[in-house]
């Protein structure tokens, strides 16, 4: 289990979160909502290591990790996918793929892991010997995700994987992201605007607002608040 407790997070004089608290459990998908500079990509960041706590824990099964740095979060099984499609354009899909499986402990030898990948994307078997660079953005997301789960993690953390792409993109993306936790009971916390969609497959969700939580409750509850028609008015 991923706990968050009254996690503050500050980059120099500006604080982008205030004490919050946050629980993700494994196997169930958690939804952290909120319109542009709501806090959703420092809250991922705080909890990989990559943005600067300034108090409360991050705690993984238990363990402390808060002042651990990120490449031992990593090994405790954490990934984080950041917005932003960031890959080695300059590099093959498989050579990426490949970049990724070496990055801390691997559960499956990369012949097979990279085989799984190709059966849930075989577009990216297609495009193996192309450069990153050249994909398309659904593609490059597909890419993403794969980079994100060869390693097999225990607590997967993505930041706007349905940005800019069109909705079967968008379907596809998330329906790979429901199977692969159901069958492998990983923790994931999904940061979206597209609440929509990310309520359709998570089974709690967090409604943050300036760096602060102004509410949580599982998916159904949140649907019936009508958090969706909220944060769409927001966006517009």
């Amino acid at each position: 289990m991923l706990e968050l407790s009254n996690i503050d997070v500050a980059y120099g004089n500006i604080q982008a979160l205030h004490g919050i608290d946050l629980i993700a459990r494994p196997g169930e998908i958690t939804a952290v909502l909120g319109a542009n500079g709501a806090g959703k990509s420092s809250l991922l960041k705080s909890v990989a290591g990559l943005a600067p706590i300034t108090g409360g824990s991050v705690k993984v099964d238990g363990q402390d990790l808060t002042r651990m740095p990120t490449h031992v979060r990593a090994g405790q099984g954490l990934s984080l996918a950041m917005e932003g499609r960031r890959l080695f354009r300059g590099l093959t899909v498989e050579e990426n793929l490949s970049l990724a499986w070496s990055f801390g402990p691997r559960r499956t030898p990369f012949a097979q892991a990279v085989e799984q990948v190709y059966a849930a994307f075989p577009i990216l078997k297609e495009r193996r010997l192309g450069k990153s660079g050249m994909l398309s953005g659904g593609q490059q997301q597909m890419l993403i995700l794969s980079s994100v789960t060869i390693r097999e993690p225990r607590y997967m953390l993505l930041d706007e994987p349905s940005l800019g792409l069109a909705p079967i993109i968008v379907q596809q993306i998330f329906d790979f992201i429901t199977e692969y936790s159901q069958a492998r009971k990983t923790t994931v916390v999904i940061a979206e605007q597209m609440a929509s969609m990310a309520l359709k497959v998570a089974h709690h969700g967090y409604v943050l607002r300036h760096g602060k939580v102004v509410m949580q409750g599982t998916a159904e509850e949140l649907k019936q608040a009508d958090v969706i028609n909220q944060l769409s008015a927001a966006y517009l």
